[in-house]
């Protein structure tokens, strides 16, 4: 039996829910990490409804107030909600676990970028590279900074 993306949506977004509040009540002592990678509760504005979306995602490379994401959803075909969301409206609140929230503009990052990223953000969690392998479409990374 295959997978409906309508299930493995709601199962990714059960496993945020739980990493969320597992990071909650631990004060970021479970969850706060994933291997070398902080990680970030962003928040973005829904596209369709105009309220504000949080989700939990890994940060491969943080280097002072510039935070940088893969919009991979695992190497799904799709685009995940949150990258489709700051692509619409690029203003963002990024709070790292145990940190203060952080007004950000996201935008992907160029191609040339990406490139000069990639070996960087793979080193951080070799999955990123089987996500990369794994769809036909283009993985996104995304720059979130200060205005």
């Amino acid at each position: 039996m295959a997978i409906t993306d309508t299930v493995r949506d709601t199962m990714m977004k059960t496993a945020n829910v739980v990493h969320r509040t597992l990071v909650s009540v631990s004060g970021g002592r479970i969850g706060g990490s994933i291997g070398s990678m902080p990680v970030v509760k962003l928040t973005t504005t829904g596209r369709t409804s105009g309220k504000p979306r949080t989700v939990m995602l890994t940060a491969p490379i943080q280097e002072g107030d510039r935070w940088v994401l893969v919009a991979s959803k695992g190497g799904d075909d799709r685009h995940p909600d949150w990258y489709r969301n700051l692509v619409a409206t690029p203003e963002v609140t990024l709070e790292p676990t145990g940190g203060e929230p952080r007004e950000l503009i996201a935008r992907t990052a160029s191609a040339d970028e990406k490139d000069a990223m990639w070996p960087d953000i793979v080193a951080a969690y070799k999955g990123y590279q089987g996500y990369a392998e794994k769809t036909d479409r283009d993985i996104p990374v995304v720059i979130a900074e200060p205005a």
